[in-house]
């Protein structure tokens, strides 16, 4: 990495010649044919965007142009930002249209392209993020990247990229050699040619290094900023409970507390910014994205069932009723996201203008109680942010602040309700954040997930008609009929050819679907798809699978993503989801190829926990009893109900109330009768109609 930026510095100060200067046509910005939210804020801007596709690619080779990649998401304020002091600037636009191809990215419809670029960025500068500015050869070979420039910064680096190419191409495309090299070595997975060995004292040596970094007093990692991770803390949750590991328990409920009561959440209308720019979760970048809430309402949702916590029942209620008022269509779909910004009193965008509130604006509105709420939610120097505006924070639960004012606890319940009517009324009078209305197939399922999780521990049928909902809407409009998926939806049409993240989710969705429904459909649906995305994403050498499709075209590089971040990565998720379908299933080549994916990336692991969280979680599967509950009878869905009122990590469950074919129930129905048969590896003990005694032989 330190050889390509000393080499790119040294290009640039020493490269002299000539190179045919490229050709110049005349292009208008074309950013008003796309469907993208995010494109089209861009589509009246002085630039002559382009979207990305074959036609613009060819543009740029045709003309010999460089090409300017800017790639960014609706709801990111950066982008804004940038997109204000540039590209809106007629001087900046000039110096664009003359000598550029200039291509506008939504990251979020193609990540295949921001992850390819992403990583050339972070080998030039060693960091990045969004907006990201890319500037490649007409090729699409990246030579130059960083994230968000002033005016001038951009203008000037602009202005010394193209003499240097104008001068002496040769030195540029041999630093795109080097850089190319560098972005295909990012991904790539070695074969680990060791026999898969799985062990529990692996997973905690790995959580013990990973431990050196939480904050025990504020929860989360002990940085700033700090973004929620829900993959990170799911797992957690889930290994602190298994191995009963109380220190470990206390600090993730820490975590989810702290959280809960941060700015992050939206104390008003309900779900989570994105993450908290200070180690407190007081101030986020306002931003709210469907992915995030869809897994933080899986996580608090299985916190409840362990901890029977009301704040946390409190946080999955409040989270989906956002969910179902401002990120659902009609069709059962759900949107991308909502703005950081919005317009403030001045008619002006600004971050965080809707969410935000003056003490004086509290007391008009909430009068006699002012003083009680601002207690509780720290209108004071704790809950002050900038501009004597406040972000609501809780500090105190709910029996301190009792106690304190003399109140019963149906009191103030009573008043956090008034609050928040209240509030949300006179809040709507302002101008909303503006809606990324797209609908992307892995960010459903992620929320589709998260609505069945909610189900499965709060028997709530609204929340089971939701999930039916959506997952019939990808069934009838991203699903095609050569069984693959479509990513997007937009204005009724469905477009762009799913990527590794899109099936990943949807297979993993659907499996949980069916464990809550037992509706068998959905159980073959997740096997199809995970058969499509054998045949055109798996890496033979490795059995891990591609990002993208084999009918895809090329990139600089196919990448394999296998790190898990804010969303887990689609290679553990698949890993996951494959071993559990290999039981469903009596298959060997499923239970082989997630071993060997697993085992491929474990000597990565201990090093760097948080980003393997979602594979620790599956090695738990492998290190402990893996439980194969089949219940077959008439009672079915009740026994079902019931056994989900315990929290059962290591299991599968499978049933039908008569005779079934599936490996799991054949020739295990008793007339008459509710049986359920608790199995590891198909060895199962004697039958039981008794739920408890179920729980009881798997130790729980």
């Amino acid at each position: 990495m330190r050889y390509i930026k000393l080499l790119l510095f040294v290009i640039i100060l020493s490269c002299k010649g000539q190179n045919p200067e490229p050709m110049t046509h005349q292009f208008t910005n074309e950013l008003i044919k796309e469907t993208s939210p995010y494109l089209l804020q861009h589509a009246h801007n002085p630039v002559n965007w382009k979207a990305w596709n074959d036609k613009t690619l060819a543009i740029a080779k045709e003309t010999n142009n460089l090409i300017i990649i800017s790639i960014g998401y609706a709801a990111c304020h950066w982008c804004h930002v940038m997109e204000h002091e540039s590209f809106e600037n007629e001087d900046v636009a000039q110096i664009m249209n003359t000598n550029f191809t200039n291509i506008k990215v939504d990251r979020e419809e193609r990540p295949d392209i921001d992850q390819v670029y992403m990583n050339a960025v972070q080998l030039m500068t060693g960091q990045g993020g969004w907006p990201l500015n890319v500037i490649a050869l007409p090729d699409g070979r990246p030579i130059w990247g960083g994230t968000y420039l002033k005016k001038n910064q951009w203008m000037s680096t602009l202005n010394q990229i193209n003499t240097l190419y104008k001068d002496n191409p040769e030195k540029l495309y041999e630093y795109a050699d080097k850089l190319e090299q560098g972005i295909k070595s990012i991904d790539l997975v070695e074969l680990n040619l060791n026999t898969p060995d799985f062990e529990t004292p692996f997973i905690e040596t790995a959580v013990d290094n990973w431990s050196k970094q939480f904050d025990n007093d504020k929860g989360g990692m002990n940085r700033a900023p700090k973004f929620m991770m829900p993959n990170n803390y799911h797992f957690l949750l889930r290994y602190a409970y298994q191995e009963n590991n109380k220190k470990l328990q206390d600090y993730v409920n820490l975590t989810l507390t702290k959280m809960a009561y941060g700015g992050v959440f939206d104390h008003i209308g309900g779900g989570f910014s994105r993450y908290s720019v200070d180690t407190k979760w007081h101030v986020p970048h306002f931003e709210k994205m469907l992915y995030d809430n869809g897994q933080l309402v899986s996580l608090y949702s299985d916190a409840y069932l362990i901890t029977k916590n009301p704040l946390y029942k409190d946080i999955v209620t409040e989270t989906l009723k956002f969910i179902k008022e401002e990120l659902t269509g009609r069709h059962g779909n759900f949107y991308s996201s909502l703005d950081a910004d919005s317009n403030n009193s001045k008619n002006e965008l600004e971050e965080g203008a809707y969410y935000v509130w003056q003490k004086e604006e509290l007391k008009d509105i909430l009068k006699e109680d002012y003083e009680l709420f601002s207690d509780y939610y720290n209108v004071n120097n704790y809950g002050l942010w900038e501009h004597d505006n406040y972000v609501l924070i809780r500090n105190d639960d709910d029996e301190s602040i009792i106690k304190k004012h003399k109140l019963t606890l149906q009191e103030l319940a009573t008043k956090k309700t008034d609050w928040k009517t209240l509030l949300l009324e006179e809040r709507n009078k302002k101008d909303k954040p503006r809606l990324d209305d797209k609908t992307l197939t892995a960010w459903n399922a992620i929320m589709l997930k998260g609505y069945l999780d909610a189900y499965r521990i709060f028997n709530n049928q609204s929340y089971l008609d939701s999930a039916l909902k959506n997952a019939n809407f990808i069934l009838d409009n991203q699903l095609r009929e050569d069984g693959g998926l479509n990513r997007n939806y937009k204005n009724g049409e469905s477009t762009i050819n799913g990527f590794l993240e899109d099936y990943a989710n949807t297979i993993e969705a659907f499996i949980i679907l069916y464990e809550n429904t037992l509706d068998e459909k959905w159980l073959l649906i997740s096997r199809d798809l995970t058969l499509y995305t054998f045949d055109h994403f798996l890496d033979e050498k490795t059995k891990l699978f591609y990002f993208t499709s084999n009918e895809d075209i090329d990139l600089v590089s196919r990448s394999i993503e296998y790190r898990d971040n804010v969303i887990p990565a689609s290679n553990s998720i698949m890993a996951k989801s494959i071993f559990k379908l290999s039981h469903y299933f009596d298959n060997t080549y499923f239970k082989e190829t997630a071993i060997t994916m697993l085992n491929n990336v474990k000597p990565e692991m201990q090093q760097y926990a948080s980003g393997y969280s979602n594979w620790l979680d599956f090695m738990l599967n492998l290190s402990e009893p893996f439980y194969e509950i089949a219940i077959v009878g008439q009672d079915l869905k009740d026994k079902v109900l019931e056994l989900n009122k315990t929290y059962i990590p290591n299991k599968i469950i499978v049933g039908s109330e008569k005779e079934n074919n599936l490996p799991l129930l054949k020739n295990r129905y008793v007339k008459n009768e509710t049986l359920i048969y608790v199995c590891v590896n198909n060895s199962c003990k004697l039958p039981t109609s008794n739920v408890k005694t179920a729980i009881n032989l798997m130790n729980y």
